[in-house]
Order: C-alpha cells, then sequence, then structure tokens
C-alpha cells in the first residue's frame, strides 16, 4: 500500500512500498538472460595436458573465394590456379599447417567448388573449411 487515503489525518507515512523496486529488479533480470546467451560464445570447453618440451607451431590460413564469374580469389585479390599452386607451395615450405577457408557464391556451380578443394588437397593441405552463412541455410533452399 502507498499511503493511507483517509480523513484529514496528517499522518505520516510509514508503510513501504516496494512494488516498483520489484519491477524494476524483474526487468533487469530479463535483460541479463536475454543479453546472457549472447555473451556465453558456443564452444567446447577442453583441459589441455601442460608438457615442458612443447613447442608453438606456426600456422596459415588462406582465404579462397569463387564468384559467380568463375574468378578465383585468394585472400581477397584475383588469383589465378597456377598462381594459387605456387603460393600454396611456399606458404607449406615457410609454416607448420596451413588451413583454408573456401568461399563460394550461391550461384557457383558444385563441380567448381569440387575442383577448387581437390586442387587444395592435391597441393597437400588436409585442413580446409567451407564457408556458410548459416541464417540463409535451410534444407531443400538455394541460398
Amino acid at each position: 500500500m502507498a499511503a493511507k487515503l483517509g480523513g484529514g489525518d496528517d499522518d505520516a507515512i510509514v508503510d513501504i512500498n516496494i512494488t516498483p523496486f520489484v519491477d524494476i529488479i524483474l526487468v533487469v533480470l530479463i535483460i541479463f538472460m536475454v543479453t546472457a546467451t549472447y555473451i556465453v560464445a558456443p564452444s567446447i570447453k577442453v583441459n589441455l595436458p601442460d608438457a615442458a618440451t612443447g613447442e608453438s607451431t606456426e600456422s596459415s590460413s588462406l582465404g579462397l573465394s569463387l564468384t559467380t564469374d568463375g574468378k578465383l580469389h585468394l585472400n581477397g585479390e584475383e588469383t589465378t590456379e597456377e598462381a594459387l599452386r605456387s603460393f600454396i607451395r611456399q606458404e607449406r615450405q615457410r609454416v607448420d599447417e596451413v588451413t583454408c577457408l573456401i568461399a563460394a557464391d550461391a550461384e557457383v556451380s558444385h563441380g567448381r567448388v569440387v575442383w577448387l578443394i581437390d586442387l587444395v588437397k592435391q597441393e597437400g593441405i588436409a585442413k580446409f573449411a567451407i564457408n556458410i552463412d548459416p541464417a540463409t541455410v535451410e534444407a531443400g533452399q538455394d541460398g
């Protein structure tokens, strides 16, 4: 109860109304619960063992893209098949591990993507990933 409305009494308000306080706390709790799901990144927690003799390994990532007009891009710059093969060989000599991230427009044919994956594997790269847009990927629909 907020205040007692009565006759002409000039009594002091002695009751504390905590309803607005509870409302504010509930709103803050709801905001916290909704935003907490975006803050926490989905991951698998792994407790890796320690070793006194461990050495760090260098790795390299290559970004490969296929466009609808048939052009091949390496790290954002247009390239050819021969130049890509040469670059991959140089990277494999320079670093221990090379990873490729392959992106292709939705209109690029499946055969062209398979060709690029085959090219990467021929040059000795076993680790590659295909870049997707998870918001547009649904069964039975084109991106």
